[in-house]
């Protein structure tokens, strides 16, 4: 699948993208110099390739057999005036990784996700946490149903800076998509972070961490 990616599937996503003008996120495995990495490409709502995140936290050991890691902490881009940084699964469960995309501006932080259980405690508090405590909209799209012993826990969802839930697919359901919208407000996050100045009043002389733009 990744020799295809270039030549097949980026293609199909960018004429959905245009087809129905919309900015669409897909994550796909791509090959990069002879290695294979897992890939979140993200083209706009003309079809053009906007550009790709590569995850880079790994899950385990099968992922690692896989994928080579990516090394580039933030991947941010600029989609329609909001700033969007987009992680990977796994990338979302470690705080540094949301509070290097906060630091750099996003406003929204999107997520491609295959959770599985007995995980489904990340969907349900890790992602309000991050959202709070970086005063940024997280949107968190997990797979669902069942692959091979694996048992997706779905449980997307959209996340304001508040740490309230926008939208959410139901709980129970594992089997069915669902189609979540919500506005992201660029003016929520900056009077959010405002409020609730996390990433100014950080004691970066105690915690070394991303400087905020």
């Amino acid at each position: 699948m990744a020799d295809r990616a270039a030549g097949e599937l980026v293609p199909a996503v960018a004429e959905v993208a245009r087809r129905r003008g919309i900015a669409l996120l897909v994550g796909m495995p791509e090959r990069v110099g002879g290695q294979v990495v897992n890939t979140a490409v993200l083209v706009g709502a003309d079809g053009e390739l906007i550009g790709h995140h590569v995850k880079t936290h790994l899950f385990g050991q099968d992922e690692r057999d896989a994928f080579v890691p990516g090394d580039r902490p933030v991947s941010l881009f600029d989609v329609g005036g909001v700033r969007v940084a987009v992680l990977i699964c796994y990338d979302v469960e470690f705080p540094e990784a949301v509070r290097a995309a906060a630091a750099a501006g996003a406003h929204l932080v999107a997520v491609p996700t295959a959770q599985m259980e007995p995980f489904s405690f990340v969907a349900d508090v890790i992602i309000r946490a991050r959202a709070w405590e970086n005063q940024v909209y997280v949107a968190y799209a997990n797979h669902c149903g069942r692959e091979v012993d694996l048992a997706y826990v779905g449980l997307s969802s959209i996340v304001a800076p508040s740490g309230r839930v926008l939208a959410a697919a139901p709980p129970g359901d594992v089997a069915s998509s669902t189609l979540l919208v919500a506005d992201v407000d660029t003016g929520v996050v900056e009077a959010g972070r405002r409020d609730n100045p996390y990433l100014v009043d950080r004691r970066l002389d105690l915690h070394p961490g991303p400087a905020t733009t």
